[in-house]
């Protein structure tokens, strides 16, 4: 019996902890406080406007489609911090221009906005065109523009990038290997324009002019530009966290308010007290002892998924909060089923102990079997979902879910031990036992 009451004290220890500390990170505002969406707290909203005016008619949608998904993963690394990423296109009045719209909540200064975006470089391959007949001076007043034409071969196509160093001149240089997509286009640009210029352009500026000499297909490339250990290596950073398949311009920028804000935020708090208190105040008078461990294995659920939120972190929302909440649930659910059990066996006339390992024995396959249920129904929602609102809501829920089984199975098991007794008599059938009888 000291075990469990030893393996009790340091389970209640350790919640209190992680409670403590779930208070005093919230109290201070610092690193570890909760992250807010945008329907529960401020942030900002920045409009980019995409140049499309290179990219075929028919490839536009896909090009945006592919920009938002880049730019969403550069903001929302985890996938819990709810961006809202979408595409725009202007109507009649709006010259049909193609927009991208970024609403990053909890963050009100602008310059900290545009930086959650960053400035992924814009990688082209350009072909020289025929310069015969035209002046050096001629040449030297002309743009970029006039002198190249693109060969849609682009950051997009690179599968991989890597930092490497000229044999020769020990100078840094990066590598890049192309995807299925672009080893091809790269290799037919090659055969094609044997003796001629191919340009290598980042945003918008050349950085190496190389003369084809014979096709090249095999899936790597290596570029030069004089650059630095560091510049190579930030090169090759944000090459391989995403470069953007259409260049874009920040066309504006404001804060936004909370559509609930910090009232609904209290309102919420108390609403979710209130609920426990409720709770508790039915698991205690209905279930009597082992209700009360209930509430306090309660209790040590709720501490330690608001640490886990913050750890991770996640940013909740009305809808994460939701998910919280029907986690609670199926967290009392849970602990119900045990005591059913439980009282079952102490009607069949067993101590209490024996009761008890024999309720949780019956009760663990059908904990088991709804949790993963619910496990899987959670997962799958994470990865269809369209919207990261919908995503938020599944992890939450999720998290919820494998957290109430822990709990379920170790403190709220652990405390029932820790007081159970051998005892048959009708005192402990009164406080292990459920309802209005014993």
């Amino acid at each position: 019996m000291w075990k469990y009451r030893v393996t009790a004290l340091v389970i209640f220890v350790v919640a209190a902890l992680v409670g403590f500390f779930v208070y005093k990170s919230e109290a201070s505002a610092g690193r570890f406080a909760f992250r807010l969406g945008l329907d529960l707290r401020s942030g900002s909203h920045l409009v980019y406007r995409a140049d499309t005016k290179l990219i075929p008619a028919g490839d536009v949608a896909g090009a945006m489609n592919a920009l938002r998904d880049v730019v969403e993963k550069r903001v929302n690394l985890f996938g819990v911090s709810e961006p809202i990423v979408q595409v725009e296109r202007g109507g009649a009045f709006g010259g049909g221009e193609n927009r991208l719209i970024v609403e990053l909540p909890g963050i009100t200064d602008v310059k900290e906005a545009v930086a959650q975006i960053g400035k992924t470089p814009l990688l082209e391959f350009k072909l020289m065109k025929d310069t015969t007949g035209i002046s050096q001076e001629e040449l030297e007043k002309k743009t970029a523009e006039e002198l190249f034409v693109g060969t849609g071969l682009t950051g997009r196509l690179v599968s991989r990038a890597t930092v490497s160093f000229n044999d020769t001149t020990s100078e840094p240089v990066v590598l890049l290997a192309w995807t299925s997509e672009g080893e091809k286009l790269f290799a037919k640009i090659t055969r094609e324009n044997v003796g001629k210029t191919v340009g290598i352009f980042l945003d918008g500026a050349p950085i190496s002019l190389p003369v084809i000499r014979e096709e090249i297909a095999s899936g790597s490339t290596e570029i030069s530009g004089d650059f630095t250990v560091e510049e190579a290596r930030t090169l090759v950073r944000d090459l391989n966290y995403g470069a953007l398949p259409v260049p874009i311009a920040l066309a504006s920028v404001q804060t936004i308010g909370a559509s609930l804000g910090a009232e609904a935020v209290g309102a919420g708090v108390r609403a979710g007290l209130w609920a426990f208190a409720v709770i508790a105040a039915f698991l205690i008078f209905w279930y009597r002892l082992p209700g009360l461990l209930a509430v306090i294995a309660l209790g040590a659920y709720i501490a330690l998924n608001l640490a886990i939120f913050k750890l991770i972190p996640v940013t909740l929302t009305a809808a994460g909060i939701a998910g919280f909440v029907l986690s609670m649930g199926m967290a009392v659910d849970a602990n119900i089923l045990i005591f059913a059990r439980l009282k079952e066996e102490l009607r069949k006339g067993k101590m209490v102990t024996d009761a008890l390992k024999e309720g949780f024995a019956r009760a663990w396959p059908s904990i088991r079997d709804s949790n993963t249920s619910s496990i899987i129904t959670a997962v799958i929602l994470y990865y269809f979902a369209a919207t990261p609102v919908v995503r938020g809501f599944a992890l939450v829920f999720c998290i919820g879910v494998i957290v109430s089984m822990f709990t379920a199975i170790t403190a709220s098991r652990m405390f029932l031990y820790a007081l159970g007794t051998r005892s048959t008599g009708s005192a402990a059938r009164f406080l292990f036992g459920s309802g209005l009888s014993s």
